[in-house]
């Protein structure tokens, strides 16, 4: 909703979900907004402690709690959702997504608990993150984790360059383009709320595929 977002601006979410399974181009699915802490929200979405304004006079830093906030959607949002829902709970079935620093803690958390969510729509990462930490978590990785990954930018992004070089490397670690890996540049699109409203569809039609 416009008035309780982020930005002012709301994706659609619902509304387009609630479109795509009408028409059965998606599978029927539960999507549960969690609220940001507004400017703790850089505290939560981090995978790693960072500096958050470079300017300030000590440096604003983050403490990189992504993992925490995982372990809160794994450990107690997720089971009460379960219980008050008739949801399908293995992880097969269970997605998680974000734009910006949130896509930067959808990937992590799913690298980190891809036991527990399967489906990940990133959009726009903050590769930048921390001199592009996210390429040392997934440069750690052993076996390729069962993840279906949707990814995007756009080219009037700064760095929006980098989501390529995500994505080799994505592919270098065993993901296969357009079987578990979807990849998006849209041209002209720029880092904001109603960039990402419009590759919502796209996004669910690739990760929530109507069932055969």
């Amino acid at each position: 909703d416009a008035a309780t977002s982020f930005a002012g601006v709301e994706w659609g979410v619902d509304e387009t979900a609630q479109r795509l399974i009408h028409r059965k181009l998606i599978e029927p699915l539960i999507i549960v907004a969690v609220a940001n802490m507004g400017e703790d929200r850089v505290h939560e979405y981090a995978p790693t402690p960072g500096i958050i304004d470079a300017k300030a006079s000590r440096g604003k830093r983050s403490k990189g709690l992504a993992h925490l906030y995982g372990q809160f959607l794994i450990q107690e949002l997720k089971p009460f959702i379960d219980k008050k829902y008739r949801t399908k709970r293995d992880a097969e079935f269970t997605g998680l997504g974000g734009s910006s620093l949130g896509a930067l803690a959808t990937l992590a958390i799913g690298i980190l608990y891809s036991e527990v969510f399967t489906r990940l729509i990133v959009m726009s990462p903050s590769i930048w993150w921390d001199d592009y930490a996210i390429f040392r978590l997934v440069g750690i990785l052993g076996e390729k984790p069962p993840l279906k990954i949707w990814l995007d930018t756009g080219t009037d992004e700064p760095g929006w360059e980098l989501a390529r070089d995500l994505r080799d490397y994505l592919i270098d670690k065993g993901w296969q383009l357009d079987i578990d890996l979807s990849y998006l540049e849209v041209k002209g699109a720029d880092h904001s709320e109603a960039a990402w409203a419009r590759r919502v569809e796209p996004a669910l039609r690739f990760l929530f595929p109507p069932e055969k």
